[in-house]
């Protein structure tokens, strides 16, 4: 029939599928979304997506459903298309869901730039990366400083992160910490958002990214787009800068979308150069001059610093790193690891023999992970479970590598220690000199 809607599944991870629903399919009659899969967020699926959000073409709202099962829910539905809506995921990853979804029968399809990013009334800057772990949140957070240093009324809105109400998490702005406890925020969604409190800042999260952007507006005159994994940004950017990490030198051209981020980047951040090998530096410039010659290049270090007079010398030391950064970012190390390799500790201790309960399956996902404590806290079970296994290392000192005051979330029953890392750009071209030019440019 000529007036046949197009049936189609989103698949996601609860950030990226949902804007691209609310942007393009929502309100659009000449398709039908049956369902979401969804993957990488533990406790995701089998939820629904509520009426509140998917619009009066969706009365029931829509089923968020496993991954696991595309292929009888294309069987099932009679689905003409699959979108593949999530990010960092090798290319190989892509193909192999793009084969399961033609051989049963759908079209596949990715969603670029043009069909989802939505256009602003402020100037907006975009922070994105080729991989999870580069150095997306320290570039932000230098960035939202030295605009705030030259008087700009800036607010950061970061990549989606909706893990437990979603109709209540439609917008969401966070000012201060207290909004961090009224909105039931998880780990990984404090790590991204504290920073910002405590340079004073503004930033917003949630579901509806029209919603948000609108809000946002109201009360800034720039907007500082702050992305997650290595997806692109959901707004049209006035300047692109893109993240590259050395230490995975060849992973900027195998994971989607994030070859997609270098080949768009204005500005690409060549970071952590002070603890990565010169001749993996070397070959990720020439991929950058290969695929994207007319980027501006800034080089800089991952600068850490230990919080206190707490020695590490000689001891035995858990170390708790980012979470995302471990599991689907694959990093081995993290600020924590570098840290206490420099200051002397004996020993960093293997936490998988007293992993409880989710933590312990969260290493049998991720057996790449290794010796280090992934700081996963998806949900009050997931924060139990980390403080359970945190308090049961046998260690002299937890070394706590994570963006945030990890002590305030879980108690911690030993002496522990944070680790921050800031950027610390090399002579210039530098994040100043970029800023300076672009707000000449625009006349701000």
């Amino acid at each position: 029939m000529a007036d046949a809607k197009t049936r189609v599944i989103i698949m996601g991870a609860a950030g990226r599928d949902f804007h691209n629903f609310n942007v393009f399919f929502r309100a659009n009659p000449a398709y039908e979304v049956v369902a979401f899969t969804a993957t990488q967020i533990p406790g995701i699926e089998d939820k629904c997506y509520p009426p509140g959000l998917s619009g009066k073409l969706y009365p029931k709202g829509i089923p968020i459903l496993p991954e696991e099962k595309l292929t009888d829910l294309i069987d099932q539905h009679h689905v003409d298309r699959v979108v593949f809506a999530y990010s960092d995921v090798r290319h190989e990853h892509v193909m192999h869901r793009a084969s399961d979804a033609l051989a049963a029968g759908a079209d596949f399809w990715l969603m670029g730039p043009g069909s989802t990013m939505l256009t602003s009334s402020r100037k907006i800057i975009s922070v994105c990366a080729v991989r999870t772990g580069c150095g997306k949140s320290q570039t932000s957070r230098k960035i939202v400083r030295l605009l705030k240093e030259r008087g700009k009324r800036v607010v950061a809105i970061r990549h989606a992160m909706p893990y437990g109400d979603l109709e209540k998490q439609k917008v969401q702005r966070f000012a201060c910490l207290e909004d961090l406890i009224q909105h039931e925020c998880t780990i990984e969604e404090m790590e991204e958002y504290e920073p910002y409190l405590d340079l004073g800042a503004v930033v917003y999260a949630g579901v509806d990214y029209e919603a948000i952007l609108r809000q946002a507006e109201k009360e800034s005159e720039m907007i500082l787009w702050d992305g997650g994994n290595n997806d692109f940004a959901f707004y049209l950017p006035d300047l692109e800068i893109v993240v590259a990490d050395p230490h995975r030198t060849g992973h900027e051209m195998q994971y989607h979308p994030g070859e997609v981020n270098l080949k768009r980047a204005d500005v690409v951040i060549l970071n952590k150069l002070d603890s990565a090998e010169e001749t993996a530096i070397r070959q990720l410039r020439k991929s950058i001059a290969t695929h994207n010659p007319g980027a501006e290049i800034i080089e800089a270090d991952s600068l850490i610093t230990v919080e206190g007079n707490v020695s590490m010398d000689g001891k035995r030391v858990l170390v708790v790193e980012d979470g995302p950064t471990l599991t689907h970012g694959e990093m081995k190390y993290g600020a924590g690891t570098l840290a206490a390799q420099r200051q002397g500790a004996r020993e960093i201790v293997d936490p998988r023999p007293w992993a409880q309960g989710t933590i312990r399956a969260t290493f049998k996902r991720y057996p790449g992970i290794g010796a280090l404590l992934p700081a996963m806290g998806y949900g009050p079970q997931q924060i139990r479970d980390l403080e359970r296994t945190i308090n049961s290392v046998e260690c002299d000192l937890v070394v706590i590598g994570t963006p945030i005051d990890l002590t305030r979330i879980v108690r911690i029953e030993k002496p522990a220690v944070r680790v921050r890392y800031d950027l610390a750009e090399r002579g210039t071209p530098n994040l100043e000199t970029v800023l300076d030019r672009f707000l000449v440019k625009h006349r701000l």
